[in-house]
């Protein structure tokens, strides 16, 4: 069996920045072993499995360890291949997932996500998260899949080293730490050892906590963030009431086939 995989670099501007994702167009499902064992050996944060589905596609996200139920990047680039690669000539793209119907736009030069916002309570910090980082957070937030960390500035958010192992114990699947930022509105950076990815470049799912916090508390529905990891990404963020909207670019590094 032969399969396209295309290796894009979603929220960059220039290869060899943001989050690359595989993305794996099929035209029917294969085994869900076979798909994990495809993103294993991919290796990367995100691999994207689609095939066409009613009036759009039908999308699927493995990380190297596991199957989640949302990703941002990899929709991204799996929008990136079929606008750019695949002839899809609409401007919009429907993609049905486990978090329900994902809406993906072009907009000038941006590829626009239109994802669900997470709804987010206020909790105390729990221990093995608190005892994860060698600083201390402000604010801990519960949303849909992940902790959030509230810092007092960037510069603290670059000084984070967390304790991966430590982190594991935590039973979410990531933790996302944020802070105010002088140049952008706000910054952040994303660990999700407990799905096989210690740091991740840059990713979508956790801005929908971030965008509706930020939002809130600096009153504005349009916010520019930056991720700053070692590979870092811009997004241009966007509160649409329960609905956030996360743009950015994307540029393909690999067009391959994998032989199985």
């Amino acid at each position: 069996m032969k399969l396209a995989i295309y290796q894009i670099d979603a929220f960059a501007e220039n290869v060899f920045e943001g989050n690359p994702a595989a993305v794996v167009p099929l035209n029917e499902w294969l085994p869900d072993m076979l798909m994990q064992q495809i993103a294993m050996e991919n290796n990367l944060s995100e691999t994207a499995f689609f095939v066409p589905f009613e009036s759009g596609f039908h999308i699927r996200w493995f990380t190297p360890k596991t199957e989640v139920k949302l990703c941002g990047h990899a929709t991204q680039a799996s929008a990136h291949v079929l606008f750019n690669h695949l002839g899809f000539t609409e401007n919009e793209i429907s993609f049905n997932s486990l978090s329900g119907i994902l809406k993906v736009h072009r907009e000038n030069d941006l590829i626009v996500l239109d994802f669900p916002a997470s709804e987010m309570v206020e909790v105390e910090i729990p221990e093995a998260v608190a005892k994860a980082f060698n600083i201390t957070p402000k604010t801990c937030m519960k949303g849909r899949d992940d902790f959030m960390l509230v810092f007092d500035n960037e510069h603290e958010i670059e000084l984070l080293q967390p304790d991966f192992h430590q982190l594991v114990k935590s039973n979410t699947r990531g933790v996302v730490c944020t802070s105010k930022s002088d140049k952008y509105d706000f910054v952040s950076r994303f660990f999700a050892p407990a799905v096989g990815v210690n740091e991740d470049p840059v990713t979508g799912s956790v801005h929908t906590m971030l965008i509706p916090f930020w939002a809130e508390k600096l009153e504005k529905n349009e916010l520019l963030a930056k991720q700053v990891s070692a590979r870092g990404g811009i997004l241009h963020c966007k509160m649409a009431g329960d609905r956030v909207k996360i743009g950015g670019n994307a540029v393909t590094f690999l067009i391959g086939e994998i032989n199985i």
